[in-house]
């Protein structure tokens, strides 16, 4: 068993991470540690990992636009700070990114392609990619599109979350229809975050999704129905609201690398759903 700091784990995937990797490792408490202050150097000593999950980061992309100073504080600097501490005490690295830091101009990326982000948000991820593999050549990096599932606590970011609190309350939910991911379910990226701790050789950049896109409006739409909901409470987003950051048209992640690492199987984006749905009814039933 090994000894796994989860940075985040109040969040809506550190959550999920936490829950599955209590039966095959010992976790340890980060006790919501700011990974940009200056207790962070205590807490490694403290709990003497072996593996650490980077999970912690401002991942709403429109705060990262108006909020630069804050973005870049936790998201590049606070990232490269745990490279630091984990090259120091020797503990595995593995560091969560996003399809964000490519512009989504072509029809699919794989890990070798260049990072050029358009949102302020994929700049710093694309940057904390580059401080990590230089400060820790050993570390995973495991770039995913978009995350599906419920939190397990209140006030995640999980879109789930959100738009099953507008779809019960009858309120309608713009969603960008010309902006395509390959989705994962919460349950089975944490899974494959714990195959690559658990694997010695893994290093570098892996990318994780399923094996087809949907648009973002294509996926709220029939993520409304399976809910019990109607698709009419999903409309198209015309016009950019003043304040949202650019996004990429097509984050399409190929996923061929993770296959041979760990016997990942991408699945399809119906697929994707159901597990999603399916994981909230056996949590919450």
């Amino acid at each position: 068993m090994k000894r796994l700091l989860i940075l985040g784990s109040r969040g809506f995937l550190g959550g999920r991470l936490a829950a599955l990797a209590r039966s095959s490792c010992l976790l340890c408490d980060d006790q919501g540690v700011d990974i940009t202050g200056d207790s962070l150097r205590a807490v490694f000593d403290r709990t003497r990992p072996e593996a650490v999950v980077l999970l912690a980061a401002i991942s709403d992309i429109d705060r990262c636009e108006r909020e630069k100073a804050l973005a870049a504080r936790v998201n590049l600097f606070g990232a490269a700070g745990v490279a630091v501490e984990c090259a120091r005490t020797g503990a595995r690295l593995l560091f969560t990114s996003s399809a964000a830091v490519f512009d989504g101009e072509k029809d699919a990326y794989s890990e070798d392609d260049p990072p050029h982000p358009v949102s302020y948000y994929g700049e710093t991820k694309a940057r904390a990619e580059a401080a990590i593999r230089g400060l820790l050549p050993s570390a995973v990096l495991v770039r995913l599109s978009l995350a599906l599932g419920f939190g397990r606590t209140e006030g995640t970011n999980s879109l789930l979350d959100k738009l099953s609190e507008s779809f019960r309350a009858g309120r309608e939910v713009s969603v960008p229809d010309e902006e395509y991911r390959n989705p994962i379910d919460a349950g089975a990226f944490c899974r494959a975050i714990l195959d690559l701790i658990g694997s010695p050789e893994a290093r570098g950049v892996y990318h994780i999704g399923a094996a087809d896109s949907m648009s973002r409006y294509e996926l709220a739409r029939r993520l409304a129905v399976r809910m019990g909901y109607p698709a009419g409470l999903v409309v198209p987003l015309r016009e950019s609201p003043p304040g949202r950051a650019p996004r990429g048209r097509n984050h399409f992640l190929l996923t061929g690398r993770l296959q041979e690492a760990i016997g990942f199987c991408p699945p399809t984006c119906e697929q994707v759903l159901e597990r999603c749905l399916h994981d909230a009814a056996k949590s919450y039933s």
